[in-house]
């Protein structure tokens, strides 16, 4: 195996996958577009879903990239050798063009050939799908990677709880999936048969890569069909991979870290490894810190709140808070640690050096106001776990205090509770939440469970009046706004953009106004493929995440709107129906937020 800096290794992926044919594109924005089922892109496939369903992709059918994600399920685990909140996953996608024929011996060449990761064959395990009464055994995937070189004692076969891929609801494409392992006990591995690979010893494989094949609509019956439309979607976890190819422990242990590392060596005296709880408080510092700057410098950056993405991103910059004391970081490290992340990063994701000023002012002005309340909030935690017994329940009216007086997340304080083997009454504490805020958010993380973008009917609609919305408000109050995000269910449409005030009564009802107008004048809505360049030189807005020279999807509504988007949009304006703002509402400094509906 080839030792990779994280640079080398994100390129030679995407060249190997120009290389056949593939179209790179650029990452696209943490916060997902117009998807209220998840609050962050999970994977690399989240952007990419209108295009997986049949809308056409404007750079084609191949495709690839190394998309940024994050994933809080396992927060609680970040401080091992191998949880992160935020990474990089590199992906290639065939949007109803080839399939297992070709992607498995590409993924063979990658993996095997010295030209690329150079790993011994003889090292590499793959599972496949084992079958049951819905869809049958994957032999087709089996027997191609036998053909490619892999031993056939190492190929194993999984259920569906192991081996396949959605639906991400109840109807909609799913398929067998294939993983590659990395063996890294070969006497026990050595022991298994073909269907005993989940029996296997921890440590004896680590998967290394995932080719998602979706052949098969689960439709409203149960019923499994073949899919119109075959595609393919693969991911390499970045951190991962790397740690695999250099013969480290940790994710941690990679390059994409060691000058933060230094960072924190320098400004608190103690060295990475020199013990195990210090070994921890620098993993979840480091992580914290890294998804922290990411959220904060995204091309649709967020800020600390108690609500949806800013709620995950306090809570991440308060436990980087919470363990760095632990190792004697002072007031303002988080932001000196963010520095070394954003240097690291410049390169490839050049919106963090644009919104460096941002990411470190928010990151100090959340410590320090964590930090008022931090030492008082754990001497009053202590107060209360010094009178419970071992294995005794914190109740859910005194964790709520925890939270509303000290600031202190219900998750820290499980965090702390569990440290000391006591459990914390979270009912208690979510029914106490609810009588004081009068709706619950502790269940946020709920909205974490992946799934396929909703385009109904009323969410296109809704989709096309955010183009009308935005057209209408810097005609109005700024030809400066531009959408700083933007959430649509089926009944009503949330869009965040910049400005430092609330609109008067008289401007709202000049946006009401002006876009039932365009409504009513019933206007096509045009979409045309051009060049990112042709796009700006034409007065399309848009985040221009994009790369050079890349085309893209825009969509005109006569001379009112002209946005870069990658849709759904209704066909003409006059099926939306009337257009009614229901509430204005403080986000940030600088940034308000617009609900909205349309009535039939």
């Amino acid at each position: 195996m080839k030792n990779l800096t994280s640079e080398s290794l994100r390129k030679m992926y995407l060249d190997f996958f120009e290389s056949k044919g593939h179209a790179v594109i650029a990452s696209a924005s943490l916060i997902p577009e117009n998807d209220p089922t998840v609050l962050f892109t999970t994977a690399g496939m989240h952007p990419l879903v209108p295009y997986l369903l049949g809308e056409k992709h404007p750079a084609g059918k191949r495709l690839t990239d190394v998309q940024k994600c994050v994933r809080t399920g396992d927060i609680d685990e970040v401080g091992d050798s191998s949880h992160c909140t935020f990474f990089e996953m590199l992906g290639n996608w065939s949007l109803g063009d080839y399939f297992k024929q070709e992607m498995i011996p590409w993924s063979f060449e990658f993996l095997t050939s010295e030209k690329y990761l150079g790993i011994p064959v003889e090292d590499i395990a793959v599972t496949c799908f084992a079958g049951d009464g819905d869809c049958p055994r994957d032999d087709e995937s089996a027997q191609k990677w036998i053909e490619c070189g892999i031993l056939p004692q190492n190929v194993y076969f999984l259920p569906k709880s192991g081996n396949w891929w959605g639906p991400a609801g109840t109807t909609g494409p799913c398929g067998p999936d294939t993983e590659m392992h990395i063996i890294r006990n070969h006497a026990e591995a050595d022991k298994l048969n073909s269907d005993q690979f989940e029996q296997a010893p921890k440590g004896t494989f680590l998967e290394i890569w995932n080719d998602v094949f979706m052949q098969y609509n689960k439709n409203e019956q149960g019923k499994y069909e073949p899919l119109a439309q075959r595609n393919v979607d693969t991911g390499m976890g970045l951190e991962r991979t790397l740690c695999i190819l250099n013969g480290k422990d940790s994710v941690y242990e990679t390059d994409i870290f060691e000058t933060a590392i230094e960072e924190i060596e320098r400004i608190t005296g103690h060295k990475y490894g020199e013990s195990e709880e210090v070994t921890k408080a620098f993993r979840v510092v480091l992580d914290h810190v890294r998804t922290a700057t990411f959220m904060l410098g995204d091309q649709k950056g967020i800020v600390p709140s108690n609500t949806d993405q800013g709620y995950i991103l306090r809570r991440i910059i308060r436990r980087a808070v919470r363990f760095g004391r632990n190792i004697g970081l002072p007031g303002g490290a988080l932001s000196e640690i963010s520095s070394k992340i954003i240097e690291k990063y410049a390169d490839i994701y050049p919106e963090l050096v644009e919104n460096s000023a941002k990411i470190k002012e928010e990151l100090d002005k959340e410590e320090a106001k964590f930090s008022k309340t931090l030492a008082q909030g754990i001497k009053e935690f202590e107060k209360v776990a010094s009178t419970l017994p071992a294995g005794g329940k914190i109740d859910g009216l005194t964790a709520f205090h925890l939270y509303d007086t000290y600031g202190f997340p219900v998750e820290i304080t499980r965090e702390m509770a569990a440290e000391k083997g006591l459990e914390v009454d979270v009912e208690g504490y979510n029914a106490a939440f609810a009588e004081h805020q009068a709706k619950s958010r502790a269940g946020s993380e709920q909205k974490f469970a992946c799934g396929l973008a909703d385009h109904k009917e009323e969410t296109t609609y809704l989709h096309t009046a955010t183009h009308l919305l935005q057209a209408a408000l810097r005609r109005v109050c700024s030809e400066d706004i531009c959408q700083k995000g933007s959430n649509i269910t089926e009944e009503r449409l949330r869009f965040d953009f910049n400005f430092s005030r609330k609109l008067t009564p008289e401007e709202v009802q000049a946006v009401e106004d002006m876009v039932n107008d365009v409504i009513k004048r019933d206007l096509p809505v045009v979409m045309r493929e051009m060049t990112l360049e042709e796009a700006k030189a034409e007065g399309f807005t848009g985040l221009f995440e994009s790369k050079y020279g890349e085309v893209v999807k825009t969509y005109s509504i006569g001379d009112f709107s002209k946005e870069i988007c990658g849709g759904p949009h209704a066909e003409h304006t006059g099926l939306l129906g009337t257009f009614k703002i229901a509430k204005q509402e403080n986000v940030s400094a600088g940034v308000k937020r617009i609900k909205a509906i349309l009535i039939k």
